[in-house]
């Protein structure tokens, strides 16, 4: 308990020093021949690695935290009925468990024997303790969180500053309000499978966000395993100049992964593009510069491979779920108001 105690108390005051950082991001760290460099020139250059590192050290923080408090409020509940934890654990979760039943524990093998290589019975009991164990958690945490309703529990431990990445949008496709409060900007490569899983989730955001959110396009094309990712993109730009890049981007997803010269210029017909027009923009290598730009842009920002996201320039990285994007947007809106 007392490491606990001393690790807990160790985190509210790292937290306490993140909370000035925060607020002054002018404090001065340190000075060169009469040449300040404040705290916001170390967090920019300090950079990503930085940044999850205290992260990482608020979320174990955060953990611990809970703990001590969950074991404060189960230390008072067992002393106001004059019980121990333990009696009062038995009593208000273990005793409160279910029984596993037979039809549980066949369901978990059958759902997971890809994994499980040896028959039934060879695991049967592991199976069953595994489901019983998963139970009490659940009891325990719902005991938990009752204790933690009737309380009045404050807490002071403050996340770290949130690293936000400067990243253009001059001259990029935007889908969405351009008075949107929050702007995802994403670098995407129109062979990389992972970036077209993800795009019925911007449509979904989009809809659930009307006029709060828009969507940026940038281009990160993986040459080294995706050849025709960057033909496409210059192909899409060239869409573009006709007023249908979101079109032609939608059509690139849906037709699949091979993107050849003619397959380019059939894409281009189906959603209606002046078929000549393209092929002139297309041939000239007119957009060759702006997606090597995006590709420069994306490298100076540490990505290495797609999909990558920056929402109001908090990076979300990998085809993550509608959820990962709404918490995030969720937090960007409320600090808008």
């Amino acid at each position: 308990m007392l490491k606990v105690i001393s690790y807990s108390l160790l985190g509210l005051i790292v937290a306490q020093s993140w909370s000035c950082r925060s607020a002054n991001q002018a404090e001065k760290v340190a000075e060169v021949d009469g040449v300040v460099i404040t705290r916001a020139e170390l967090d920019k250059n300090g950079g990503k690695p930085l940044s999850n590192l205290r992260q990482q050290l608020y979320n174990m923080e955060r953990q611990k935290l809970d703990e001590f408090v969950g074991a404060t409020l189960l230390t008072r509940e067992a002393k106001s009925k004059g019980v121990s934890v333990t009696t009062l654990l038995e009593q208000q979760v273990d005793g409160k468990a279910a029984p596993v039943s037979e039809t549980e524990i066949e369901a978990f093998y059958n759902q997971n024997k890809a994994r499980i290589p040896v028959a039934l019975d060879k695991v049967h009991d592991q199976i069953r303790d595994y489901l019983r164990e998963q139970r009490v958690e659940t009891l325990k945490s719902d005991f938990l969180k009752s204790l933690r309703a009737r309380a009045k529990v404050t807490s002071y431990l403050k996340a770290p500053p949130v690293l936000r990445a400067d990243v253009s949008v001059t001259g990029a496709a935007v889908r969405g309000s351009e008075k949107a409060k929050v702007t995802i900007v994403k670098f995407e490569d129109f062979q990389c499978p992972y970036c077209k899983t993800v795009q019925p989730t911007f449509n979904e955001l989009l809809k659930r966000y009307d006029g709060k959110i828009r969507i940026v396009h940038k281009d990160l094309p993986l040459d080294a395993i995706h050849p025709q990712a960057r033909p496409a993109a210059e192909a899409a730009r060239c869409a573009g100049e006709q007023g249908k890049f979101w079109d032609y981007h939608d059509k690139l997803y849906a037709n699949g992964s091979k993107f050849s010269a003619e397959e380019l210029k059939i894409a281009a017909k189906e959603v209606g593009l002046d078929v000549n027009g393209f092929d002139q923009c297309f041939a000239s290598g007119k957009f060759k510069g702006a997606v090597q730009k995006d590709l420069l842009e994306g490298a100076q920002l540490g990505l290495n491979g797609t999909p990558a996201f920056f929402i109001n320039g908090r990076e979300l990285t990998g085809a993550q779920p509608l959820e990962a994007f709404v918490a995030i947007i969720d937090e960007e809106l409320g600090q808008a108001k």
